[in-house]
């Protein structure tokens, strides 16, 4: 993709925790204050209705509601909506509402509603690609147990589907591969517990979780990692990772809210089937925060 635009998957784009009134219902209100603070403390835009967002038990007008409201809190240029979905017409039906909403790209990953092969997952992408806005790929190949590897993702890139990939298999050796099979594909860091490891290795942005607590230090961290400041940035990821490493568990979403409402922001609570950290997790994950506060991090 040839501009002179910046493009809007660059840089520290937070996988929005989506704000719940005691009822379990979304209190937008809340969530369009919370898409204005991030932007506020450095983050680059936002990504709703992804797995932090708890899209898949949202109904439909909550999902396109939850686009709406940060289009109108931030503008469509900082917004990059998750349009995962079983079926591949509903994807696309996706893409075209985050498109028509006023959004500048969004993030797709491939059918998980069983272990797709290749050619299935060539034809999901070729079909929302067909809504006309730029795609991320988002690669989760522990929750989807559908893995785009390096090959794989070249292809997508080379038939023109994908721009940029949400990496989160966690394994850091497939950024240099995919830079000599697709140099022009942006690498995008997906698990917050790789940061330091996936800047070094060339990565162009974040798809992030715990700047939903710490914008600001997380920020700084991204910043400097990329920019190989690694005295500084090392420094902030030994201080951060007791937390970021909670990106990559079961438990992220709870523990990413939990860290929210420490800070003084609003976490709140998480829908069904989702539970509460067990005590054990809860002492954990308070713990931390706390000491990050205590190091001025919040």
């Amino acid at each position: 993709m040839t501009t002179t635009e910046p493009l809007p998957w660059r840089g520290v784009l937070v996988a929005t925790a989506l704000p719940l009134n005691d009822d379990l219902s979304v209190d937008h209100a809340r969530f369009a204050e919370h898409c204005t603070w991030l932007v506020d403390n450095g983050c680059d835009g936002v990504v709703p209705n992804g797995s932090l967002g708890e899209y898949q038990v949202l109904t439909p007008e909550e999902r396109a509601k939850v686009v709406a409201t940060a289009v109108a809190a931030i503008g469509g240029e900082r917004v990059m909506p998750g349009v995962a979905a079983y079926g591949s017409a509903e994807a696309r039906r996706w893409a075209e509402q985050a498109k028509d909403a006023g959004c500048a790209a969004v993030m797709l990953l491939p059918p998980n509603a069983y272990r797709a092969d290749e050619r299935s997952v060539l034809a999901h992408y070729a079909e929302v690609a067909e809504a006309g806005i730029p795609i991320v790929a988002y690669n989760n190949p522990i929750d989807t147990k559908v893995d785009l590897v390096p090959e794989l993702l070249a292809r997508l890139h080379g038939e023109g589907y994908i721009h940029a990939v949400k990496e989160f298999s966690g394994d850091v050796r497939r950024a240099y591969q995919l830079a000599e099979l697709a140099p022009e594909l942006d690498l995008l860091i997906g698990a917050d517990d790789v940061l330091l490891e996936l800047a070094i290795a060339g990565a162009k942005g974040w798809v992030a979780g715990y700047p939903n607590a710490l914008p600001a230090a997380s920020v700084a961290l991204y910043r400097a990692a990329v920019d190989g400041d690694l005295g500084t940035a090392r420094k902030l990821y030994e201080q951060l990772h007791p937390l970021l490493r909670w990106d990559s568990k079961v438990e992220f979403v709870q523990a990413i809210k939990l860290s929210m409402d420490i800070v003084g922001r609003h976490g709140g609570p998480v829908r069904p089937p989702r539970v509460p950290l067990l005590p054990e997790q809860e002492a954990t994950v308070r713990a931390a925060t706390e000491k990050a506060v205590a190091a001025g991090l919040a």
